[in-house]
């Protein structure tokens, strides 16, 4: 099969037949074997209704319904596992994604061998309030992670079957996407411009909470894919560091009233400066630092992925 689409949805009733003949007219047209996974995210709406009918008519569709909304990130795994193409498109249900764009992408994936391909929204129908907060939130994503990428969050992209057979989307990981695909070892990620859409029905089902956990998120994902199986190096560094400063303070302190009972020089009680308390303090954060960066690895060494490693041939 040459081309798996897969929607995640919740309460897109309005648009899924208009979505799936769009999809029908441009795969027919460019004579692709595919199919359409669409994943009912617990709609409410009838979305799944729709599906069902439709996939009664059109053998290329395939419908998941969740009992409950589960969240974009669990479509999108379910998705990615139920895919049997050769190349794996993902888009939104909203319309906002064009399915024009669909060749454009295949062809980057099978003739110019990348091995996912994030499309860049680069004229958008947003409001403001939405527009600067996401050009924010995709400068820090690029810096943080060193992927050159515009619009992470873009909901079109590209992959090969081999890309989504071998990463986990859970949480709010589906905002990194691209990071996760590196973190497994498919570093040659490509960009294109696509067209953004005015949405036509409905209305959007991201507010203002979703930089928030976007944030976390990508501060999670640094920190996994950095020290997720070491993480003594961090914790460790930074515990004896800080245990190291505070060991300094306190010797320094205790020598001087050392020297100063040797010379017959009355000093204050060494409990009586500010800085005994400021060496106490940080010998204690270095020794729970220190004892999380053990803990960690003792978590890291009885993991059932401490030895699951991303094998691209053998002969």
């Amino acid at each position: 099969m040459d081309v798996s689409v897969v929607i995640p949805l919740f309460n897109e009733s309005e648009s899924i037949l208009e979505l799936v003949d769009g999809i029908d007219k441009v795969m027919n047209s460019n004579n692709y074997s595919y199919e359409i996974v669409m994943i009912d995210d617990g709609s409410s709406d009838g979305s799944w209704e729709i599906i069902e009918d439709r996939a009664r008519k059109n053998p290329s569709v395939r419908g998941i319904k969740f009992r409950r909304n589960y969240g974009k990130a669990a479509a999108l795994h379910c998705g990615f596992k139920a895919a049997e193409g050769d190349v794996v498109i993902t888009m939104d249900a909203d319309l906002q994604d064009s399915p024009d764009e669909i060749p454009d992408l295949y062809k980057m994936i099978k003739e110019d061998d990348y091995d996912l391909v994030s499309g860049w929204k680069k004229k958008r129908y947003d409001p403001v309030s939405k527009t600067l907060p996401s050009k924010f939130f995709n400068w820090t994503a690029r810096k943080v992670t060193g992927i050159k990428l515009h619009d992470f969050n873009c909901g079109l992209k590209a992959y090969k079957q081999d890309v989504v057979k071998n990463i986990e989307v859970y949480g709010e990981m589906h905002r990194y996407i691209p990071v996760i695909v590196k973190k497994a070892g498919f570093g040659n990620i490509g960009e294109k411009v696509v067209q953004h859409r005015k949405r036509k029905y409905g209305v959007t089902k991201y507010g203002v909470k979703r930089y928030m956990h976007g944030f976390l998120a990508l501060i999670t994902l640094s920190f996994i894919s950095r020290f997720g199986k070491k993480p003594m190096h961090l914790f460790g560094t930074l515990g004896t560091l800080m245990f190291l400063i505070g060991f300094g303070i306190a010797i320094y302190l205790g020598t001087d009233k050392l020297i100063a009972v040797y010379k017959h020089i009355k000093a204050p009680l060494v409990t009586s400066s500010p800085y005994f308390y400021i060496a106490l303090t940080a010998m204690i954060i270095g020794t729970q630092l220190f004892l999380a960066g053990f803990l960690g690895e003792l978590v890291s060494r009885i993991s059932a992925d401490r030895n699951t490693y991303q094998i691209e041939q053998k002969i």
